[in-house]
């Protein structure tokens, strides 16, 4: 669309306010929401923001920045005002003052990779299925840790009482332009699942970003508190967001499928799959970036901890779905919904490309199931572990030239600052296990 499409729109629409909206290092929603008086303005991407305010961008002394709106990502909101005015919505790049790119943007920071794909001469597509609670709210709207029904994996109603909601998810969303695949309530109560079509990698990341904001507004609607949180309940599954991705060549045919190769996957998959598991310890500190992330990344509870690959069984940390053709991909199983989805994808897209550039070997792939396999039987197989908790992945990220690089420095070292400081908060905190298993004991 250009500026005067938009303008017809936003007339016909009777859209009274427009949202410019960017994620800050973290992955969290912002946004600057201007009146019908500046959409001009917007749209030339002429306004400014404070971004000392915003976590991970720029001190005081250096505050100002500009939104630049990408234009084909204009969206009118579904939702009405009492008054019969809408709001519409543009996902911005942040830019300095000067005109040049703030090397703190997260969406920059993936549309580099974007372009390194395409000197290597691809495309790079994904497709993400995001998990999440659905969770009862107190009298005060503040929300309990109670889930709002005890269905499991692919129940119907009366059991899955969030049928209703998620539909309405997928009303809206569709309303947006996404192409939904899928719905479903997933293992653990009250947890769902909502899969959307595969997209190239800036439109993915965006999908992810306007995904979240619309499943906690439709929750809200209906008296729930949706929660991204990867492991909100001890005990039970978490929340993932395994992420389906694969290379287009030029000419618009997938790269991963060789006929005649081993699997009927090519050397530019297997590498790919190889660059994925050489960086795995180091990826996990930007595709599960919470403390809480690595309570998910635990033996027992379908998460992956293994770096190995497979083309049958889902235990590994990569796999490959069953179908090939243009539809052979590999799956990466350990993010989660907690990530910033732009470094999260970036991050992803460089350890691949590194190995299609380098030529790496993925090895053999592992198709027995490893959460069965004892330690030994692991270790015989050369099967490593992903980090533990934050802190180790931290310290693997710093040691990873390729993702530092992918990341850059201004991210990186934010990144690295606020997460140590996570880290050193979570470890200083008393919490109620250690006064459970201790204050009487002792």
């Amino acid at each position: 669309m250009n500026p005067a499409e938009i303008m017809k729109a936003v007339e016909s629409e009777k859209v009274r306010f427009l949202r410019l909206q960017f994620t800050d290092l973290m992955g969290a929603l912002k946004n600057v929401e201007v009146p019908r008086s500046q959409f001009e303005k917007a749209l030339d991407g002429q306004i400014m923001f404070d971004g000392s305010s915003i976590e991970g961008f720029v001190r005081i002394e250096e505050s100002d920045m500009l939104l630049v709106p990408d234009l084909e990502t204009f969206t009118v909101n579904p939702w009405t005002s009492p008054d019969g005015t809408r709001v519409a919505r543009l996902i911005c790049d942040v830019y300095r003052p000067d005109g040049t790119p703030f090397a703190g943007c997260p969406r920059l920071c993936l549309k580099r990779q974007v372009e390194k794909a395409k000197e290597a001469g691809y495309t790079a597509v994904f497709g993400p299925e995001p998990e999440f609670f659905l969770f009862q709210r107190d009298q005060k709207g503040d929300p309990l840790v109670e889930t709002h029904d005890v269905g499991g994996y692919f129940d119907l109603t009366p059991v899955d009482l969030g049928e209703e909601c998620r539909r309405d998810v997928v009303v809206v969303l569709e309303s947006m332009g996404f192409e939904v695949e899928a719905a479903h309530h997933e293992v653990a109560p009250g947890q769902h699942e909502i899969d959307f079509k595969y997209s190239d990698a800036v439109k993915c990341a965006d999908s992810v970003a306007t995904f979240k904001f619309v499943v906690k507004k439709v929750a809200l609607d209906h008296g729930l508190h949706a929660s991204f949180m990867p492991k909100p309940i001890a005990g039970v599954n978490g929340s993932g967001m395994h992420c389906h991705q694969s290379l287009l060549s030029i000419d618009g045919e997938n790269a991963f499928y060789d006929p005649d190769g081993d699997w009927q996957l090519s050397t530019t998959a297997l590498a790919y799959i190889g660059g994925i598991l050489k960086h795995a310890k180091a990826l996990v500190a930007v595709t599960n970036p919470l403390v809480n992330s690595y309570k998910r990344l635990v033996p027992g509870f379908e998460a992956p901890t293994n770096i190995a690959w497979s083309e049958k069984n889902r235990s590994p940390l990569v796999r490959v779905p069953a179908k090939r053709g243009m539809s052979t991909r590999c799956e990466v199983r350990m993010p989660d919904p907690g990530c910033n989805p732009y470094l999260a994808i970036a991050a992803m897209m460089a350890s691949g490309l590194d190995g299609v550039e380098n030529e790496l070997n993925a090895g053999p792939p592992v198709n027995k199931n490893i959460f069965a396999m004892s330690h030994r039987e692991k270790r015989r197989l050369k099967i490593d572990e992903l980090p533990g908790d934050l802190n180790q992945a931290l310290k693997h990220l710093a040691k990873d030239k390729i993702l530092v690089e992918a990341l850059g420095d201004h991210i990186h070292e934010h990144f690295q600052h606020a997460k140590a400081v996570e880290w050193a908060d979570y470890i200083s905190s008393v919490h109620d296990w250690e006064r459970d298993r201790y204050l009487a004991a002792y």
